[in-house]
């Protein structure tokens, strides 16, 4: 059975110490950040990490992040913690900024994906923080949802994935931002973005200069995953998606042409766009700023699912702030199934 708690009006201090006593027990908790819903667990603990893979169905070689609720954490995580990491970490921290770095030896391999490296971040939200303190331990939490499938941005879609599998779901309502956090590898010089994220690149620029874009970020295979999000097929819905991208009057010609195409084949047809008329089966809105888009996002690919449509058609943003993040999460979700026009 999992215990559903309910916290959405703000931290219970009784409430998290339950959650907080199944995390020192080795169990799994999933919790709101900012970013998605985390799948927790006692990173220092191999079983409770094993469990986290096992509930996923995620491979054993797709790293996890660790949460942590204050600085000191991290120089009990890293082996080595340049400069450049505690000017991230001071400047971002709490946010949506995973910083990776040299691994230290208490760290289990099977939390790092064998790797000599460990992802750390400091969520900002208040129950993810209080369920750290409370617990006493350091959090591996990847996205709570079935491994592939898009993240959750609510505690029902935790449930739906989950409920009767893990010992406890925090229901902290709707999360902030919607997208998972950007990943920057600091074990080399000049850094690394691994995955565009809920803090825009252009602001980590800024703080440290140059970064270099993972090719990962764009769709070329990787065989070693340093984050997660790299490798494996992610974020998508049981329905096809195919991403139309190019000027926005051009793009909402071409959906509307594909939504056409589709209907004529006798398909169920979903779109999922900032705006515009569709003769669609179902349509999602977005919103109209990359803000909106990025909240809306893994929500609207759920949405579309249960309504039951089998082509989902999406409009492609701009690849600046967290538009990078929001098309790199779409195209993974089609397959990287790209019209441009």
């Amino acid at each position: 059975m999992t215990v559903v708690i309910n916290m959405r009006e703000g931290v219970d201090a009784r409430r998290i110490r339950v959650a907080a006593r199944f995390i020192r027990e080795g169990e799994l908790v999933a919790f709101p950040t900012e970013t998605v819903y985390g799948l927790g667990g006692d990173a220092l603990n191999r079983e409770a990490v094993l469990k986290i893979f096992r509930a996923k169905g995620r491979p054993a070689d797709n790293p996890l992040i660790v949460h942590i609720a204050d600085f000191e954490g991290l120089y009990e995580l890293a082996r080595e913690v340049p400069k450049e990491a505690e000017l991230l970490a001071k400047r971002f921290w709490p946010g949506p900024l995973t910083i990776v770095l040299p691994k230290a030896g208490g760290v289990p391999k099977e939390t790092t994906g064998g790797l000599d490296s460990v992802a750390v971040r400091m969520p900002s939200h208040e129950i993810a923080l209080a369920l750290i303190r409370a617990s006493g331990r350091p959090i591996a939490a990847p996205s709570a949802n079935i491994s592939g499938k898009p993240s959750p941005t609510l505690a029902e879609h935790v449930i739906d994935d989950f409920y009767g599998e893990i010992a406890c779901i925090v229901d902290g309502g709707e999360t902030f931002i919607g997208v998972e956090s950007t990943v920057i590898d600091l074990t080399s010089w000049p850094p690394v973005l691994l995955r565009p994220g809920g803090l825009p690149l252009e602001e980590i620029e800024r703080a440290v200069g140059e970064v270099l874009i993972h090719p990962a970020v764009r769709g070329k295979e990787v065989d070693l995953a340093k984050a997660p999000g790299m490798k494996y097929k992610h974020y998508s819905p049981s329905a096809d998606v195919i991403v139309v991208e190019g000027k926005r009057e051009r793009v909402h010609e071409k959906i509307s042409e594909l939504v056409a195409s589709f209907k004529g084949e006798g398909k169920r047809v979903g779109v999922m766009a900032t705006g515009g008329t569709y003769e669609a089966d179902e349509f999602f809105d977005l919103g109209g700023s990359e803000e909106e888009v990025a909240r809306n996002l893994f929500k609207a690919l759920r949405e579309l699912d249960k309504r039951g449509v089998e082509i989902i058609i999406a409009e492609g943003i701009e690849e600046r702030g967290l538009g990078l993040a929001v098309m790199n999460r779409l195209r993974k979700a089609a397959g990287y199934k790209v019209v441009k026009v």
